[in-house]
């Protein structure tokens, strides 16, 4: 009996011993889980499968083409090789040759087909959150007004390590994917003093247009002198390098740099004039040509933002020379940046913008749509024809203004080639809407190894605070 009890004793403890090791082990993996997710969390937090490296970067510069979609990315691709002689689809864009490439996933926390403002939150502060909403999480309604604590943004967090920030943008600069740089809003519509209300600013609100005054960052550049106040305007004329033109822009040597060339958004690059506005790759080499003085390295976000705007109105001509111009500023990054900038090319988010048709290889990316004879295996003469015997462009739109009708002329050439042509619709809107499908991400340089897969949009911010060592 006495060794029976032995025996059950040792039984139980190794029992024990063993339950001890499987809660250990548990609270081990939970803790090791916690210490590597994303430093912002959402209410729709999934599984992250990547293995995170930690390649070291010095600097980081993160392109944004606002809706630049897959399709977008395709159709500009070929436009750009047609306006160099080619037939275009074997082009490449500069970032095409990005050694790392993932999928990006959209949504809101709210919603299933995503807006700037909670897209561009996720980019640069590593937090999914609600449709509109600018650095503020779901549930915490005027967070970093007053005397409430405020989520840190990508420029907090660069300025803490020691790097300077740049900031551009071809949208008003109060616009959310650049806000979402600096500013806090529970509503992206906040842009200037008169758009906040009166409950917000009683609870310590600020507009973006002020929060961008008191933002610390090095350069800013963009348009929308309107949604700034006279006072606002002249304390930025007063406490930095202020440029209004192309050539005030040339000109700025060194400090800090604020730059407003339009009282709206910047004119879309099929319209700028450039002798008094630059262009996106212009102000992508003033920026680096100044930021990279900082011997502790820079962050910069460019973003193509009036590609967004092109879309909503259907007019692809301009969607496209806009991205081209986007592609441009990126040759120029790759061109100055050192060997240790982490660059980075992605969208917010994508449009209802299609691709379809069957068109000849080679076929104008923005003309009518001829296909293959099927008995000669020769491109046809004729036009492809829809069931109402009219011909149709390889490029439409889901939905928006332009629907198209059984009593519309048939389209021609000179129609659909025109710069202000809307190619036609399906689903009759005001404005053209965004899509929900993933956008790609492109990386290269150190870091760029965390790209891949299919990845978390907020998992973006890991990947840039990984490469320079942010908290």
């Amino acid at each position: 009996m006495h060794n029976l009890n032995i025996i059950r004793n040792k039984t139980e403890r190794s029992r024990l011993l063993a339950c001890l090791m499987v809660f250990a082990i548990t609270l081990l993996s939970a803790c090791i889980e916690i210490q590597s997710s994303s430093h912002g969390t959402s209410k729709n937090n999934t599984a992250d499968t990547h293995k995170q490296e930690t390649g070291q970067a010095k600097n980081v510069i993160l392109f944004i083409g606002d809706g630049m979609g897959v399709s977008t990315i395709t159709a500009a691709r070929i436009f750009d090789g047609q306006s160099k002689g080619m037939e275009g689809e074997e082009n490449s864009l500069a970032f095409d040759n990005f050694e790392n490439v993932a999928l990006i996933k959209t949504y809101n926390t709210n919603a299933q087909v995503p807006d700037s403002a909670g897209t561009a939150t996720a980019i640069m502060s590593g937090y999914k959150t609600n449709i509109g909403t600018i650095n503020v999480r779901p549930d915490q309604k005027y967070e970093g007004c007053g005397s409430i604590p405020a989520i840190k943004t990508l420029t907090d967090r660069s300025h803490l390590a020691g790097k300077s920030v740049g900031i551009v943008t071809t949208t008003r600069i109060t616009h959310a994917t650049p806000a979402a740089m600096f500013a806090h809003a529970d509503n992206r519509n906040w842009e200037s003093d008169n758009e906040v209300p009166k409950e917000a600013k009683e609870a310590g609100c600020k507009s973006i247009a002020q929060q961008m005054v008191e933002s610390e960052a090095e350069i800013i550049m963009g348009g929308g002198t309107s949604k700034f106040s006279e006072n606002q305007l002249s304390t930025l004329k007063a406490n930095y390098t202020y440029a209004e033109s192309k050539d005030d822009m040339k000109n700025f040597k060194d400090g800090k740099l604020r730059a407003l060339f339009s009282k709206s958004h910047m004119s879309f690059e099929a319209d700028r004039d450039p002798a008094k506005q630059p262009s996106l790759a212009e102000m992508t080499e003033t920026a680096i040509r100044n930021l990279k003085s900082n011997q502790e390295g820079y962050v910069l976000m460019v973003e193509a933002g009036r590609i967004d705007h092109a879309h909503h109105g259907t007019n692809a001509f301009r969607a496209l020379t806009d991205a081209q111009a986007l592609n441009e500023a990126v040759k120029v990054a790759i061109d100055m940046a050192s060997e240790e900038t982490l660059i980075m090319v992605t969208a917010d988010h994508s449009h209802v913008f299609t691709m379809a048709g069957y068109p000849v290889r080679g076929n104008p990316i923005l003309g009518l749509v001829k296909s293959i004879d099927q008995t000669t295996g020769l491109p046809s003469n004729n036009y492809e024809k829809a069931l109402d015997g009219k011909p149709y462009t390889t490029l439409g739109y889901h939905n928006g203004p332009n629907l198209r009708a059984t009593n519309d002329e048939s389209l021609t050439d000179e129609i659909v080639h025109d710069r202000n042509y809307q190619q036609q619709t399906a689903v009759p809107m005001g404005y053209e809407t965004h899509g929900g499908e993933d956008v790609a991400l492109f990386g290269h340089g150190p870091g760029s190894e965390n790209i891949r897969g299919v990845m978390e949009q907020n998992k973006i911010s890991d990947i840039i605070d990984l490469a320079l060592g942010l908290n």
